[in-house]
């Protein structure tokens, strides 16, 4: 087998309580469950629908208050974006749209048309996203190709702790939505991969990656 990011030769491991099949990645530090527990939209909209965030909450606008409080102060400020992978809910878009940025939003589940396929944007924003994309790098290389020269991509993601034994005790996998797995050292190889820079993290979930040449 063969890392998705990657391509280098992955070694494997099992979970011993649930008996699923692992690989990891050492040189990139990437981890994901073996394809045959990867779920349909379907499976995944009823694991989603199980959610009780509604925009009015203020525990959920923190939540992504933190998210573009790590974000917007280490950028040039955009006059657009995406939320890309936004789940039922606008409200990360709403709040760009507050920081006085024009935000577009998109799920392949819930808002399946309204992606213009011809836009180009200054930032791209994807919460908790990441681990649930069967393919991580094709993702990763469009999202690129959907900046405009210059622009941004922000991802949270929770960082795996880079230890088989403490990843079985680690709370994040266990989502049966959760299929991949990563560390900033993954996005740093990706970033290179796709000819951007990678400008920092927080060192446990959140990474910004800027365009430097285009694709």
């Amino acid at each position: 087998m063969l890392c998705h990011i990657c391509n280098t030769l992955v070694k494997s491991f099992t979970h011993t309580k649930n008996e699923i099949l692992y690989y990891h990645c050492e040189p990139c530090q990437y981890i994901f469950k073996s394809p045959l527990y990867y779920q349909d939209f379907s499976s995944q909209k009823e694991r989603y629908n199980l959610h009780t965030n509604h925009e009015e909450d203020l525990g959920y606008i923190a939540y992504f208050q933190r998210f573009l409080d790590f974000v917007l102060p280490h950028i040039d400020m955009p006059k657009n974006a995406l939320d890309f992978g936004c789940g039922r809910s606008s409200l990360l878009a709403s709040l760009l749209i507050k920081s006085g940025i024009d935000c577009d939003y998109y799920d392949p589940i819930y808002h399946p048309k309204t992606l213009d396929e011809s836009k180009k944007y200054d930032l791209i924003v994807s919460t908790e996203v990441f681990e649930h994309l069967h393919q991580p790098r094709k993702v990763f290389e469009d999202l690129i190709q959907r900046l405009t020269p210059k622009g941004y991509l922000a991802i949270q993601t929770q960082f795996h702790p880079n230890d088989e034994e403490a990843f079985k005790n680690w709370y994040y996998h266990q989502d049966p939505t959760h299929i991949v797995f990563f560390r900033a050292e993954t996005f740093k190889i990706l970033a290179h991969k796709y000819h951007c820079e990678y400008l920092m993290d927080n060192d446990k979930n959140m990474v910004i990656i800027q365009k430097t040449k285009g694709i």
